[in-house]
């Protein structure tokens, strides 16, 4: 019989590296949620603080692809600068 507490420790690994909550950098997490409200601002989308479950899952993804083309183009810029 399989056993679960016998896995491989490469199994181990990529699911202890993978999934971490959290920013790496510190000050990342607080300048990524400031991101976030700016970028609803701007697409008119009603964010509030704390809990926003009640939010649709478009308006959700809009914010989160906004976030993500901001952070690409910014990346290139530095990318570019160098």
């Amino acid at each position: 019989m399989y056993n679960n507490n016998n896995q491989s420790g490469a199994n181990q690994n990529q699911s202890n590296s993978g999934n971490k909550q959290g920013a790496m950098v510190p000050d990342a997490k607080q300048a990524l949620n400031n991101m976030k409200y700016e970028i609803a601002n701007e697409l008119g989308i009603n964010l509030k603080q704390g809990y926003n479950g009640d939010l649709p899952s478009r308006q959700a993804g809009y914010i989160g692809g906004y976030m993500v083309k901001r952070l690409v183009e910014q990346a290139e810029r530095q990318m570019a600068s160098k």
